[in-house]
């Protein structure tokens, strides 16, 4: 039995509300100058000119990488994770969901002290690692790992109802006509959950490329090896305001294209719903 769908009041004329309509063109007006304003200061005429300056280059490459491997290895050990949560289950399922949603509402300065009395040199595995050779603290690793800390539960979340959204139907008849578990995964689960699993990853980007507070406690902000855009623009601050203006423009307009990717999946994911 299919839900009843709310009814949205689009006649031609029809006329607002007076007191939500004032209040969201306060709340639009409140949330859009600040933005606005960064866009003036950052897009002018050196903002080119800046963007080739070499620290403004190394947070660049650094949150590119970063990023990159963190969606990476999202993908691989998230994905199976939102399978299992979705599809089972089991004794302790609900604690589990609960204990991997955490990171979502723990500050990330939280986060990184956590993350450092885990592994950094002092911490429960840092004297492990060392008798090992491996060093985590203030490295690129570091980075990588206080982003998929605060971000992976975006796509574990969105990844999950991706799986849970996935016709049953579609997948029996798969097994129906001989294929494996691991086929009708592939061929049949994984392409009907794809939307969701692109927006959980979108998400999932944006939270990485914006980390701040647990890269800055347990990666530090070693230029051109652990300092990422956000940390980039912070140490800018105290110094020259320009690299700063810059990569903020940067960053407001790369976020506005990940929420512009976001709405475009969920208004088809709605439309073929």
């Amino acid at each position: 039995m299919k839900a009843s769908r709310v009814r949205v009041n689009s006649r031609p004329g029809a006329r607002l509300p007076a007191l939500p309509t004032a209040l969201s063109a306060l709340m639009a007006t409140f949330l859009l100058l600040p933005t606005l304003a960064l866009l003036l200061r950052g897009l002018t005429a050196q903002f080119w000119p800046t963007l080739q300056n070499s620290a403004v280059q190394d947070a660049l490459r650094v949150s590119l990488m970063t990023t990159g491997v963190t969606l990476l290895l999202t993908v691989l050990f998230v994905t199976p994770v939102a399978y299992l949560l979705a599809r089972y289950r089991f004794p302790g399922r609900t604690l589990l969901d609960a204990l991997l949603d955490l990171p979502i509402v723990l500050p990330p300065v939280v986060a990184g002290v956590g993350l450092l009395l885990t592994f950094g040199h002092g911490g429960l595995l840092g004297p492990g690692l060392e008798l090992a050779g491996v060093s985590l603290a203030f490295s690129p690793a570091a980075v990588v790992m206080a982003q998929l800390f605060t971000s992976a539960p975006f796509y574990l979340r969105t990844a999950k109802a991706g799986f849970l959204a996935v016709n049953r139907e579609a997948e029996e008849a798969a097994r129906t006509d001989g294929a494996g578990g691991r086929q009708v995964f592939l061929h049949v689960t994984l392409p009907l959950a794809f939307p969701f699993l692109l927006e959980g990853l979108v998400l999932t980007w944006a939270r990485a490329l914006g980390e701040f507070g647990a890269t800055v406690l347990f990666a530090g902000s070693l230029q051109g090896k652990t300092r990422t855009i956000t940390l980039s623009i912070y140490s800018a601050l105290e110094s020259d305001l320009a690299p700063a203006l810059a990569l903020s423009a940067v960053m407001v307009l790369l976020s506005f294209g990940v929420l512009l990717v976001v709405r475009v999946l969920a208004a088809s994911r709605e439309q073929s719903a």
